[in-house]
């Protein structure tokens, strides 16, 4: 059995305890519930995980492509570490490096019972290995919780990591977004004519859904909003079962539980994207002993995930050096790419919390568009390393309703704040002021009064590059 001694009284333990961890990581949820503060979707079970942890307002994914983002998840790299260039399915066929030690990998060889539930788009499986599949629909989280019972509730002496990973609010690739068909999902997997097991069917009224500002406010977005929002309410309530299951079977004070998205949600101006939408994610933390209902603000990403469980489990960094914990850009490229945010878990201030950086290259194979990110508290600057190519399309965004109805209108044809022309058509460099302009719509790149900016934040993402061994810091040499 896996154990250590609590060294802190903050964190609620008195004994040897064993310490099991739950990762929930949804499908393209963008920072859609009622305590992000959405006010259209229903999701009181997120909202009172909420409630009973830690919600994170700058969580951020380092990359928004699913497989590529599932492989900084689960090892504290980015994605140009791992060799999860993008998608691992099908004929994109992109997978990590053999020599890559994942979460699962790591877990498993300190005694823990590693179990994955649901989706789970990565290579090779020898890279991140799971001692137990659980077999269940994953467009079903109710019941993907269900059948993790016996897992949760199992005495066998040792902790367990549980790797619950839901397709949903996923969009799929149907035309336009619309039933086919009462019995055939829609394109956010939503199967009105023949109900999920178990899960309570939540409609949408598409009229008078509030549009964020980086979507067109049209009635083709809001009919998508609509059933991207069901699909939410689908995984709320796995949420909710699952959070249910683990207070019967007594683990609430043993197990880390956290909430995440592999990104942002499944419409062009976030998925595939480096914008805000895209990146910026719902990260909710619930740790035993700590205070609860807490918002904290830390700027933190992906590549903090492995470091913070790899923290709470007491297993050791697998590179890591002895060497005094700091961010990221200042380590050397041998350690992970992130660092623990447990102790800042339960506490509204942070400090050293004040930058993330993004790492894209791929979604399919057909979408060659690499992006480089510094993102700070004020300034926002990207790197659009194929800027002379047209922005790249992943199928299901292509067709959507959403994107269509404003492409058809023309290049002049507004999409949110930006026009079709300048979404598809970008500059070499992105430099944006969050505090005046939050929804990125004034390129500042070429201001002279933003130069110095500009060129201080283009040094250190080109110092960060060659940290974290990004294979396209060559691009610093010859272009």
């Amino acid at each position: 059995m896996l154990a250590r001694q609590a060294n802190s009284q903050e964190e609620g333990f008195s004994t040897v305890e064993r310490r099991n961890v739950v990762l929930i990581v949804a499908d393209d949820h963008g920072c859609d519930t009622g305590a992000y503060g959405n006010e259209d979707v229903r999701t009181p079970h997120l909202d009172a995980l909420a409630a009973e942890g830690t919600r994170f307002t700058h969580a951020f994914a380092t990359t928004a492509s699913c497989s590529a983002s599932r492989s900084v998840i689960l090892t504290g790299w980015h994605n140009h570490r791992t060799g999860q260039y993008g998608h691992q399915h099908a004929f994109h066929h992109f997978q990590s490096f053999g020599h890559v030690r994942s979460l699962p990998a790591l877990l498993g060889a300190a005694g823990y019972h590693t179990v994955r539930v649901g989706k789970y788009h990565l290579a090779p499986e020898e890279v991140y290995p799971f001692e137990t599949v659980i077999q269940a629909p994953s467009r079903n989280p109710v019941e993907m919780a269900e059948r993790c019972s016996e897992v949760i509730k199992a005495e066998d002496g040792r902790p367990f990591f549980l790797y619950f990973a839901t397709s949903d609010p996923h969009r799929g690739g149907k035309p336009g977004g619309f039933n086919l068909s009462p019995e055939v999902p829609d394109s956010f997997g939503n199967r009105d004519g023949f109900p999920y097991p178990g899960v309570e069917i939540q409609k949408y009224e598409p009229t008078g859904l509030k549009v964020p500002p980086w979507l067109p406010a049209s009635d083709a977005t809001r009919a998508e909003l609509a059933q991207y929002y069901q699909s939410v309410s689908r995984v709320d309530q796995g949420v909710g079962r699952l959070m249910k299951l683990l207070h019967e079977a007594g683990r609430d004070e043993d197990t880390l539980l956290l909430y995440l998205s592999d990104h942002g949600a499944a419409f062009a101006g976030a998925k595939t994207t480096v914008y805000e939408p895209g990146l910026r994610s719902p990260l909710i933390v619930r740790k035993p002993g700590a205070q609860s209902g807490v918002v904290q603000d830390a700027l933190v990403s992906w590549v903090d995930i492995t470091p913070t469980i790899l923290d709470w489990a007491g297993v050791p960094e697998p590179t890591w050096k002895g060497a005094e914990r700091q961010p990221a850009a200042a380590r050397g490229e041998d350690s992970l790419h992130g660092r623990s945010f447990l102790t800042i878990v339960g506490h509204a201030e942070a400090e050293g919390w004040d930058e993330v950086y993004a790492s894209h290259t791929f979604h399919e194979i057909t979408m060659y568009y690499p992006m480089r990110v510094l993102r700070e508290r004020r300034y926002k600057l990207i790197w659009n390393l194929a800027h002379g190519l047209p922005y790249p399309f992943a199928s299901d965004l292509w067709i959507s309703s959403t994107w269509q109805q404003s492409y058809q209108a023309g290049m002049d044809a507004p999409y949110g704040l930006r026009t079709v022309q300048d979404y598809i058509h970008r500059p070499k460099y992105e430099l944006y002021d969050l505090q005046e302009d939050p929804w990125e719509a004034h390129n500042l790149a070429e201001d002279p009064a933003h130069a110095q900016t500009l060129e201080r934040m283009i040094e250190k993402l080109h110092r960060w590059q060659r940290q974290s061994s990004d294979p396209w810091k060559v691009k610093q040499i010859y272009e």
